[in-house]
């Protein structure tokens, strides 16, 4: 059985736009955030959003293909292994409305504990509900 997936469209807007006419390299940094954070909140339990807070602590990103501005992507996120520890890696990638890929990206997240703010070990229930 595959990782369930995320999926959700973004249009490039005018403040999006570096001075070489394309998305900037911060937004793409930002949308990966942003698509993760969806993702979290779409498959994790109301106890879970109150109990743990997640943090990137490593971004690999290829740029494979130029977004300009008005041009939508859909960008879409999983987690394709077991985590280690309290860290598991979230692959994702945007691609445009051609089907060309324009982004692929691996970040590490890091799980922390709200209250304490520690790092804690991803637990089993976390773990089933993003790669199951």
């Amino acid at each position: 059985m595959s990782p369930p997936r995320y999926t959700r469209q973004i249009t490039a807007g005018p403040d999006d736009i570096d001075e070489l006419g394309h998305v900037n390299n911060a937004v793409w940094v930002r949308w990966i955030q942003d698509v993760a954070v969806a993702h979290w909140h779409a498959l994790a339990t109301p106890e879970q959003h109150a109990a743990y807070v997640w943090v990137i602590t490593r971004h690999e990103i290829d740029y494979r293909g130029s977004v300009l501005a008005g041009e939508t992507v859909t960008g879409e996120t999983w987690v394709a292994d077991a985590p280690k520890g309290a860290r598991f890696d979230r692959l994702m990638r945007f691609t445009g409305t051609d089907g060309r890929v324009k982004v692929d990206a691996r970040t590490t997240w890091a799980l922390l504990d709200r209250q304490s703010g520690r790092l804690l070990r991803v637990p089993a229930e976390v773990v089933d509900r993003f790669t199951r």
